[in-house]
C-alpha cells in the first residue's frame, strides 16, 4: 500500500508514477472516489505519463474509451460504469475480453461491478481534503 497528498494539480504527475510503477504485473486499475475526487483527471495523467497525444475523456455515456501510447502497440482502455443501470450491460459489452486481454484497464465506479473485477485488481482510492488537496491510497 502506498499514500501519497497532493496540494495542486501540479503534483499529480507523481501520483501517475506511482500508479503505474506500482502495477507489478496487474492490468485492472480500480479508481474509487466521490463524484469530482479527480477520477477522470487522474487518469489523463496516467495517460500523459504513458505519452499518449489522445484526448483523455470520461466515457460517461459510451462505457468505454480506447486511448494509444507512445509505444504506439500499447492499448489502454478507460472504462466508466456510472451510468449503468443492469449488470447485465457490462456482460453484454464483453468485459471479459478487456479485462483479461493483459492490457491495461483504467476503471471509474468500480463499486458498481466489484464482484467482476480480477482478484489481483489494483484498487486506488482518492479522498477529496479540499478543493486542491486530496489523498490517494493505492493498494
Amino acid at each position: 500500500m502506498k499514500e501519497l497528498k497532493i496540494s495542486s494539480l501540479d503534483e499529480l504527475k507523481s501520483v501517475a508514477e506511482a500508479v503505474i510503477e506500482s502495477l507489478d504485473g496487474r492490468n485492472v486499475v480500480a479508481f474509487c472516489g466521490t463524484m469530482g475526487a479527480g477520477k477522470t483527471t487522474l487518469i489523463s495523467a496516467i495517460m500523459e505519463y504513458l505519452g499518449s497525444d489522445d484526448t483523455v475523456t470520461s466515457p460517461t455515456f459510451a462505457l468505454v474509451n480506447q486511448y494509444g501510447t507512445a509505444a504506439g502497440d500499447t492499448v489502454v482502455y478507460h472504462f466508466d460504469f456510472y451510468r449503468i443501470n443492469r449488470i447485465e450491460e457490462v456482460f453484454d459489452m464483453g468485459y471479459e475480453e478487456y479485462f483479461y486481454s493483459g492490457d491495461l484497464c483504467l476503471i471509474e465506479w468500480p463499486e458498481l461491478i466489484e464482484d467482476l473485477l480480477p482478484e489481483d485488481a489494483m484498487v486506488v482510492r482518492i479522498e477529496v481534503l479540499s478543493p486542491t488537496e486530496r489523498n490517494f491510497t493505492i493498494i
